[in-house]
């Protein structure tokens, strides 16, 4: 089922208990009750739930925007500097050329069919394609520059196999949830509370203020979405976080996807 449905069927599901839950209670409220004021006490309590409650919520969101932004610029990082070794090994003879490209596109290959999957899905990442990075890194490094090019090329291309391991490391440790449970506990709490104070304020059945409810409502159903859909830096489904690779390998992405 797709992200958008989900939050749509849940925004729908929230205004349809709000505006339930308003209808009753005048269903139910005493003839002789006035629904005309609301004590000072509740609007000042109501208030300062809100206000604390959207500090939370403005962290969590900049917490989750942030981890996810690392996660975009160490895939962007690792990319980046697999395709330098691609160009960079161009100073070699034909057949170590082609063969450094050919370990590179059996990483880029491995990364996008095998470890993006299990990144999306929660899982970590294999161990296979920290063995292809080392083959990668053996055979650079035990190739001996026999011209000045590839002696000045040389080092240059064991700094970025270097770049890419780290970017690979900082990935596998940014897959995880950013934020802990009882972060998203009261999270959920909080949201419940402040919806469920909007009660307080004695909301009449016209339909300004049904709608303002409803909206509310909705407006932190998004809210909490849009921090449990960021709370995967790499996603929570398909592919789309691997497109540096894609961008930068569109065929060994393409040969992947078959």
């Amino acid at each position: 089922m797709s992200e958008w449905l989900v939050l749509a069927i849940a925004m729908a599901l929230v205004c349809a208990l709000v505006l339930a839950c308003t209808l009753l209670r005048h269903r139910r409220v005493a003839e002789d009750e006035d629904t005309s004021e609301t004590p000072d006490v509740i609007e000042y309590m109501t208030m300062m739930v809100g206000v604390v409650y959207a500090i939370v919520l403005g962290l969590a969101i900049a917490g989750v925007w942030e981890a996810r932004g690392s996660a975009e610029d160490s895939v962007r990082r690792e990319a980046q500097a697999l395709y330098e070794v691609t160009q960079r090994a161009d100073v070699y003879p034909a057949p170590v050329r082609d063969r450094i490209r050919g370990e590179v596109d059996a990483y880029v290959s491995h990364t996008v069919s095998v470890d993006w999957p299990r990144l999306t899905s929660g899982q970590a990442a294999s161990t296979e394609g920290a063995k292809l990075l080392g083959t990668l890194r053996t055979d650079v490094t035990h190739q001996s520059p026999t011209t000045e090019l590839q002696a000045q090329a040389y080092q240059p291309l064991l700094d970025h196999i270097a770049a890419a391991d780290d970017a690979r490391h900082s990935r596998m440790q940014s897959d995880e949830s950013t934020l802990p449970g009882v972060v998203w506990f009261g999270l959920l709490v909080g949201g419940v509370v402040t919806v469920g104070l909007i009660f307080t304020l004695q909301i009449r059945r016209s339909g300004r203020e049904l709608l303002l409810a409803g909206l509310f409502s909705a407006l932190i159903v998004f809210l909490l979405f849009m921090v449990w859909s960021f709370d995967a830096p790499y996603g929570r489904d398909g592919s789309d976080s691997a497109a540096p690779f894609e961008d930068l390998f569109p065929a060994v992405s393409i040969a992947a996807a078959r």
